[in-house]
């Protein structure tokens, strides 16, 4: 069990002014089409809706970031992918699945808004997606989209709202803190 720490970031800006300074769906469309999720998620693009249209339907975006720190016995040497993967699973994609829990919940609060989640969709595995098949979404109920496949830029969000960085994996070795984004669009 890997022992890390989190920080939480948010805050709540409209809508208009979060597509003025961060939305840029051509550009971002371009970096999807380069992801290995491309056509192959329900929750990536491409989409048969226009995700500016998807963004202008709400007034506001509640933006909320958990910053991961890792342990220092974990950032000071390099891993196989394997192992950086069980890494990621007991702590990045641990925090995810927290953060889609109380989104969904704040959905029941909040009538009208729908979360954007942080990454790709996780209720089944990359390789099970009924989109590979050309079937209809297994989970709709549970279907949610990233801030970036949508065309937000998550990297300006982080340093413009929330005021902090993201870090990356860089030869084997990871990065002192992971920055997970996700929001809550409300009307």
């Amino acid at each position: 069990m890997v022992d890390y720490r989190t920080e939480r970031y948010e805050t709540v800006v409209p809508v208009e002014e979060y597509m003025e300074q961060c939305v840029d769906v051509p550009t971002f469309l371009e970096y999807c089409r380069q992801c290995p999720s491309y056509q192959k998620l329900w929750s990536c693009p491409p989409f048969d809706f226009d995700p500016e249209a998807y963004w202008r339907r709400y007034g506001r975006f509640r933006i909320i970031g958990i910053k991961i720190f890792l342990p220092e016995e974990l950032t000071s040497k390099s891993f196989t992918n394997a192992e950086r993967t069980d890494i990621l699973n007991e702590t990045l994609w641990e925090e995810k699945k927290k953060l889609n829990a109380e989104l969904y919940a704040l959905e029941q609060e909040i009538p009208g808004s729908v979360s954007l989640s942080a990454g790709p969709c996780m209720n089944c595995d990359a390789e099970n997606c009924a989109r590979l098949k050309g079937e209809p979404c297994r989970f709709p109920e549970k279907l949610r989209h990233s801030i970036e496949s949508l065309g937000g830029n998550v990297g300006l969000t982080v340093t413009k709202y929330l005021h902090q960085n993201l870090l990356w994996i860089e030869d084997g070795r990871l990065p002192e803190h992971f920055m997970l984004v996700c929001g809550l669009l409300m009307p």
